[in-house]
Order: structure tokens, then C-alpha cells, then sequence
């Protein structure tokens, strides 16, 4: 028996008040120069750092919060089949579902919202990349055609925020086909004359990248955001070359006319706005018909 745990530190917590509850993760370090910043900083910087200005990612329904105005809400997607192959590796894949969807709260890894930015509406779809890397299966595929729909439906501009590892290989042949769905739904968005507005946040990789993330009309990316299909070391084994520094980042790609623009996280907002104000300006205000004035009878 350990007296002073049983016996000695009851009696001075019962003296003293009992030990009040501290929140965890008061203190988050950045991932890329190692500052500390405390958690509500970090909030109001919208998770950039204040001193090297990292963007750290962010889940989907806080990228939609930092997008849209106050009262945007979020749509349910359609179901896709669970687990179409019953793959299993190390794991069976509708265990590593289960997990996923418990951590994260959500189906699968895309969110698809509806609401107005800076008054202006729009739909905006965002990748969790939280959720199995931000991979693209069936329901990813399901989400990407959804918003496009919605988006015509009511004849808004779709926004999409990509941050994926590519396909997901627990779902084979079913997860490429959603590479061509995507481009489709793409096609719905353009064919009615809407603008199709991409930000490729970090990282964007793989099937996405070669498929619907580079249609864009216009081509966006955070700041260093990772941007490309293979990775680095698979490329540099394949051409036999040492890649230049900086290959497959934001500021690289729109060095070499891949992007439209690097826009930082707490600019973001403003510039879709601005962009959105472009592409679909207001109809102008109608000037009342003047009624027609009889002539006056003759004298």
C-alpha cells in the first residue's frame, strides 16, 4: 500500500480543492521549425505558423468553416459499397474503414457543403486527408459528381480543396474508375457555364492529380503545398536524373505555368471571392420601364 496515493494525497486535494482539468494539446509544434504556439493563436492564424508561415493541413470541415460565411451547411452523400473487392492485407479493408470513420466522423474522405463566400454562393467539396490519406475510392467519386450536381442545380461555381495520397488500392479497379467519373462531373460543371476553381493544398498526389485536380479554370495551391503524380525518388529512378530543388512544390509549378496562383490560407477566402466576382459578375440592376405619357388633347 502506498500511503502518500491513498491516504496523504486524498486529504490535501480534499484541503485544497480537487486538481482542475487541464485540456490536452494546449501547445502545438510546428511541424516544420519546431515553434510551440499555443492553441488558440494557432486558431486565430487559421493553422499557419506565425513564424516560419507553414500551413499546417487541416481537416474538411474546418477548411469549409474557414471558406464560407457563417451559416453554410453541409450535405449528405450518397452511399457508396463498403467494400466492393473484400480486400484484405495485414487488415481487412472494412476494418481500416470502420477505424477511419470513427476517428474522423465522417463516411469517407470528402466533405461537400453549400453557402456563400463573402456573399457570393457557391459549393466547395474538401478532401480529409485524415481519413486513409485523403484517398479516392467510390465514395470519394460519389461526393466529386454530387457537388457538381448540386452546383448546377443551383447554378453556383464549384470550389474543390484537394489534399489526397491518390487512389485508394483497397478498392482496385473500382477506385481508377472514379478517375474518368470525376472528369465527367467536371465536364457537367463547365458545360453549364459555370467556373470549376481548384485548390491543390498539401498534399496532392496520385489519381487525383491526374485526373480532375488539373482541370481546373483556375489552377490555385497553398503556399509549399506537394503537388505530382509519382514521388520524387520513383521519378528520379526513372529518368536517371537528380530533380531540381523544390520539384513537385507550389512556388515550382507556378514558376513553370502549372498554377494560376499561390495564395496564402488567411488570403484564400478573399481572392475566391474576387475570382467568383470575375467569372460570374452580378446581373445588372433593371431600370424601371418609363410608362408612355398620353399626348395632350387638342385645343
Amino acid at each position: 500500500m502506498n500511503w502518500i496515493s491513498d491516504w496523504a494525497l486524498p486529504k490535501i486535494q480534499t484541503l485544497f480543492g480537487t486538481k482542475r482539468d487541464v485540456p490536452e494539446n494546449l501547445w502545438i509544434k510546428c511541424p516544420h521549425c519546431g515553434e510551440m504556439i499555443f492553441h488558440q493563436d494557432l486558431e486565430r492564424s487559421l493553422h499557419v505558423c506565425p513564424k516560419c508561415g507553414h500551413h499546417m493541413r487541416i481537416e474538411a470541415a474546418r477548411r469549409l468553416d474557414y471558406t464560407f460565411d457563417p451559416g453554410w451547411q453541409r450535405i449528405e452523400l450518397p452511399r457508396a459499397p463498403a467494400d466492393p473487392l473484400r480486400f484484405r492485407d495485414s487488415r481487412r479493408y472494412g476494418d481500416r474503414l470502420r477505424e477511419a470513420q470513427q476517428k474522423s466522423g465522417m463516411d469517407d474522405a470528402i466533405a461537400v457543403a453549400h453557402g456563400t463566400i463573402e456573399g457570393r454562393p457557391a459549393v466547395a467539396a474538401a478532401f480529409e486527408f485524415g481519413f486513409m490519406g485523403g484517398s479516392m475510392g467510390a465514395g470519394v467519386g460519389e461526393g466529386i459528381v454530387t457537388a457538381a450536381r448540386l452546383a448546377v442545380l443551383q447554378d453556383a461555381p464549384l470550389i474543390v480543396f484537394t489534399a489526397s495520397g491518390g487512389a485508394r488500392m483497397q478498392e482496385g479497379a473500382v477506385s481508377l474508375m472514379q478517375m474518368p467519373r470525376t472528369v465527367i462531373a467536371t465536364r457537367m460543371v463547365k458545360e453549364a457555364g459555370l467556373p470549376f476553381i481548384v485548390v491543390l493544398c498539401d498534399p496532392t498526389t496520385g489519381g487525383v492529380t491526374a485526373s480532375f485536380a488539373m482541370l481546373g479554370d483556375i489552377q490555385i495551391a497553398e503556399p509549399n503545398a506537394l503537388i505530382g503524380f509519382a514521388g520524387a525518388r520513383v521519378i528520379e529512378q526513372t529518368v536517371r536524373e537528380k530533380l531540381p530543388e523544390g520539384f513537385q512544390r507550389a512556388e515550382y509549378l507556378l514558376e513553370h505555368g502549372i498554377l494560376d496562383m499561390v495564395v496564402k490560407r488567411g488570403e484564400m477566402k478573399a481572392t475566391l471571392a474576387r475570382l467568383i466576382g470575375f467569372l460570374r459578375p452580378a446581373a445588372p440592376a433593371e431600370l424601371p420601364v418609363a410608362e408612355p405619357v398620353a399626348p395632350a388633347p387638342a385645343e
